[in-house]
């Protein structure tokens, strides 16, 4: 019988370095804030990878703030951009993968069930074939935004007043 408890010990102990072993990192999730309207938004987020395997994220995850989310990519055909969703995106050991603005792969929220306001969060399920279900959290930040963080009252430059009274045409 000890030997069953201390058995059953040394496993419930090696659980969470166990879970760890998945090596799938998820960071930086944040998605812009929407207009009112509006019926669908983007996630944005970078995987990092730090096993020994390649891992591949499933090409649906969930959340409760859309009917549905798809993992989609942007591509230009023939001088036209088009979106397509994706099965699945691998990340191969030791690599990471952006899903921002600029590297063409993103989240689609469909079916937004409310407005995404700057400041709140959204949880999101993502699903890996070998890591198994994350649990993440995206940061909502202003309409537009470019990066995670990046809120309205970033980088605003201070009001100042202006005398271009001495350019040619701007006088008053």
């Amino acid at each position: 019988m000890k030997s069953i408890v201390s058995f059953a010990a040394a496993i419930l102990l090696s659980l969470p370095a166990w879970a760890e072993t998945s090596g799938i990192k998820v960071d930086q999730v944040w998605a812009r804030a929407t207009p009112g309207a509006a019926k669908t938004a983007v996630i944005y987020f970078t995987i990092t990878n730090t096993g020994t395997t390649p891992d591949t994220l499933e090409g649906e995850a969930s959340t409760p703030a859309a009917e549905h989310a798809e993992l989609h990519e942007d591509k230009v055909t023939n001088g036209v951009m088009q979106m397509r969703p994706m099965k699945s995106l691998t990340i191969d050991p030791g690599k990471s993968v952006a899903l921002e603005p600029s590297s063409g792969y993103h989240l689609m929220l469909i079916g937004l069930k409310r407005p995404l306001k700057e400041g709140q969060t959204v949880p999101l399920t993502l699903t890996f074939d070998h890591a198994g279900k994350q649990e993440v959290t995206a940061s909502i930040t202003k309409v537009g935004a470019m990066h995670s963080g990046e809120t309205s009252s970033a980088g605003a430059a201070p009001a100042t007043s202006h005398d271009m009274s001495a350019m040619p045409g701007m006088a008053h």
